[in-house]
């Protein structure tokens, strides 16, 4: 209670009425506290729902990289394969030709005609010899062929018709 100053005192209203006023009071303050409440939580709820979304889309985004990253060394597996492949082919053309140009002198060749084909040497009694006369036996043409132009034009004529479009 206030001590007030002067001869005439105030009149106080009676405590009980006090309490009442009070318990309103209070009441007034635990609904503005609820609905305070439920607005923090809905806040709350808002900011956890977008921090979820967050850490989800990040997520998406380290999964669709790391994707991505497997698929080039996937790709990078294969290309490696196919130079190994490709060098193991190179090499094995280049000792079949090694073993193509050893077989292709002289003595291999007879070698297998003989042995493959059962071919043999001629002998001096399957030799022929032919004796040519020293003539000159290619045949001349019957008509003389002009190996120059038959139009009538000169040279400047041709160009000075073909400036002109009268070709």
């Amino acid at each position: 209670m206030d001590y007030e100053y002067g001869t005439t005192p105030r009149k106080v209203e009676p405590e009980y009425g006090q309490r009442k006023k009070r318990k309103q009071d209070w009441d007034k303050q635990i609904k503005i506290n609820e609905e305070q409440k439920k607005a923090v939580l809905k806040l709350e709820k808002k900011q956890h729902n977008k921090n979820v979304a967050l850490i989800i889309a990040i997520f998406l985004i380290l999964l669709a990289v790391s994707y991505r990253s497997s698929l080039i060394n996937e790709k990078f597996n294969e290309i490696q394969n196919a130079k190994q492949e490709l060098a193991s082919i190179e090499k094995t053309n280049g000792q079949l030709e090694v073993s193509i140009e050893s077989s292709l002198n002289l003595s291999n060749i007879e070698q297998s005609a003989k042995e493959n084909l059962g071919m043999q040497r001629l002998d001096n009694s399957q030799k022929v010899y032919v004796t040519l006369d020293k003539k000159d036996y290619v045949e001349a043409t019957a008509e003389d062929i002009d190996i120059t132009d038959d139009t009538d034009e000169a040279w400047y004529q041709k160009i000075i018709n073909k400036i002109l479009g009268k070709e």
